[in-house]
């Protein structure tokens, strides 16, 4: 048990000394989803032992600068680029883009602009700043938000429900209870193109 600082192997006859710690990370507000019901609070307790409020991107808005030449360093070397700078508009927009996705978009953003960079100077043509850009319309219920994440995976696994890369895996669920949900929500498969 990680609780007392042991385990002890299937089969075995004593018990294994651990010295480990636990980190655990959310976008969730756990304490909301215990008030809720929706999260063990026994489970919360146990894990919030020492808990560590991290800002979303969109509000360190000077870190943008730097993640991005350290992913476009990264990646440059990864994908063998000559990509010494970003060009100053693009960093200027970058900067101003609020970054839904947080970290994990503005790192996609950056490898797949260095994949298909020809120059020294990394530019990002038709990025969407948000003054360009549209919000999408926020789901009501939460049926519907629901429903729109999932048309997004599976939009993105190209309808493909099991497997390693499929929407259920992608969504944490089995396939089962994937296709559940999805009658449930009236999502069906897009005829396809002949």
């Amino acid at each position: 048990m990680l609780e007392a600082q042991e385990l002890e192997r299937v089969g075995g006859t004593h018990p294994i000394k651990l010295n480990v710690r636990v980190l655990a990370a959310t976008n969730v507000d756990l304490e909301q989803a215990v008030k809720a019901g929706r999260f063990r609070p026994d489970l919360f307790y146990r894990l919030n032992v020492f808990p560590l409020q991290l800002p979303s991107l969109r509000e360190r808005q000077n870190d943008i600068p730097l993640l991005a030449k350290h992913f476009a360093r990264k990646y440059s070397a990864l994908h063998r680029k000559s990509v010494t700078r970003i060009g100053s508009s693009t960093l200027e927009s970058l900067s101003t883009y609020k970054w839904p996705g947080n970290v994990r978009e503005i790192q996609h953003v950056i490898e797949r602009a260095v994949i298909v960079s020809q120059g020294p100077v990394l530019t990002i043509d038709g990025f969407e700043t948000p003054s360009s850009s549209h919000e999408p319309a926020t789901p009501g219920t939460m049926a519907e938000a629901e429903r729109a994440h999932i048309l997004n995976i599976l939009s993105q696994t190209n309808w493909v429900l099991a497997g390693r890369h499929g929407a259920a895996t992608r969504l944490g669920m089995k396939r089962s209870t994937l296709q559940h949900r999805m009658k449930k929500l009236g999502i069906l498969r897009p005829a396809r193109r002949s």
